[in-house]
């Protein structure tokens, strides 16, 4: 049953009732953890024997070797020639979208000569191979196929291997197809912590990548946790949320269904509205108990709500932005007049999403901004996943021989006074050669 959570900054009990309603621990269950930890060690011992017997006894699909779970460049390209024509068109269109605005943030490499000739500079290149889970179980994530493998096509990686799990043997032909409209070279059907042990550590079959990007349920989370520092990861997400600011002139049903599109993603999921508007957010409140028998997923939204969601009336909308940067959410709506003029006010957001038509389910689609974003408070040091992401910099330092006798004394002076005779040697060398 749904219970809506009312709180009011005015009330001497906000602050507890704040702490209480944002508390969320990405604990580690041991159980997870010790069942994840074997199933990595298997598949690093025993390669493609230990992802098929995981992907038999977890996923209930056999196959006699991993060729049966590795899917053909023709088989994605025809999945998506046979989509219906509304479904290919918003995919390519989507694609177009986010490739564009991806474009815009491919870095550079750059250099600079001193006086003395000596050049220092970055080397921007991309990661060599890179793994996407993509999520195969409850639904089917096209989005999240494009969201990560666009901003890696755009950096230049030179490969990119897929992962999505085929439960009993169930493909997802819109899944396939934004593979084959990304140019995905390798996907099998497999999942969980195998699939993940499998990226990071390579089998006879799937190449062992740099980088495994990508959601996932608590064992595939797990997954990733462990064998970060084999490869690199993108991030370890927790559930969605949504936080509206509003000032009371906007229509109640679309607040209270932005609310419900994140709400609807998982009962830990969070969807907080902001608001100094009394009569408004009881017109919200409303609206939700009218929507909430419409939608096929009320069972978890009504959870959600319940457990994480909350109606808070704020004195003003300034407290709403100091509060907002408290939360520092997942997506940020700013329904209000003149929005644009609050955005610098906001410090801390994954997503800002700016006006009352711009609602947070075009950005999970086809906006152009990655909707991977960083939860859980992390909006306060880190960013939405970008080319960036599949992109390294390298250090150039070429020094001249006159930079080299301006240098040296500096270097040998302080490695002296670190007590490493072997650099300052090194550099001292290099005086008058």
């Amino acid at each position: 049953m749904l219970r809506l959570n009312r709180l009011d900054t005015a009330s001497p009990d906000f602050e507890a009732e704040l702490t209480r309603l944002l508390a969320f621990e990405n604990t580690q269950d041991e159980s997870i953890e010790r069942t994840v930890a074997a199933i990595l060690t298997d598949v690093k011992q025993h390669g493609d024997a230990a992802v098929l017997k995981y992907t038999r006894l977890l996923d209930g699909l056999e196959a006699a070797n991993m060729s049966a779970l590795k899917l053909t460049k023709a088989e994605l390209e025809h999945a998506f020639a046979t989509l219906p024509v509304s479904q290919r068109e918003a995919l390519v269109i989507a694609a177009g979208r986010i490739r564009a605005y991806h474009e815009r943030q491919v870095v550079q490499s750059w250099s600079f000569i001193e006086a003395d000739g000596t050049r220092l500079g970055q080397q921007v290149t991309p990661l060599d191979r890179v793994g996407v889970y993509v999520p195969g179980g409850k639904a089917a994530y096209p989005s999240t196929v494009l969201m990560n493998a666009l901003p890696a096509r755009v950096a230049g990686v030179g490969e990119i291997v897929m992962v999505v799990p085929a439960p009993d043997g169930h493909k997802n032909d819109l899944v396939l197809a934004a593979a084959a409209l990304c140019g995905v070279e390798h996907v099998f059907t497999i999942g969980g912590a195998q699939a993940v042990g499998a990226l990071a550590y390579g089998t006879e079959s799937v190449p062992a990548v740099d980088k495994i990007v990508g959601p996932g349920n608590a064992y595939v989370a797990a997954a990733k946790r462990r064998v970060f520092g084999v490869v690199g990861i993108d991030m370890l997400a927790g559930p969605s949320e949504i936080l509206v600011l509003c000032d009371g002139r906007i229509n109640p049903d679309w607040v209270a269904m932005d609310l419900f599109s994140q709400a609807e993603h998982d009962e830990m999921a969070q969807a907080i509205l902001l608001c100094p508007d009394a009569d408004f957010i009881e017109a919200v409140a409303v609206s939700i108990l009218r929507q909430l028998g419409e939608m096929p997923r009320m069972d978890v939204i009504s959870a959600s709500l319940s457990a994480r969601g909350a109606l808070i009336k704020v004195k003003d909308l300034d407290e709403a932005c100091q509060i907002a940067n408290r939360i520092a959410p997942e997506h940020l709506e700013l329904c209000m007049q003149d929005a644009e003029a609050w955005l610098p006010r906001i410090r801390h957001a994954g997503a800002v999403f700016v006006g009352k038509y711009s609602s947070e389910a075009l950005g999970d689609y086809c906006a152009g901004p990655n909707h991977v974003l960083p939860t859980a408070r992390t909006a306060r040091f880190s960013s939405p996943l970008g080319v960036y992401d599949f992109q390294k910099r390298t250090s150039v330092i070429h020094v001249s021989r006159e930079g080299a006798r301006r240098l040296g004394p500096i270097a040998a002076e302080l490695a002296t006074g670190e007590g490493l005779p072997a650099h300052a040697r090194s550099a001292g060398y290099r005086l008058h050669g």
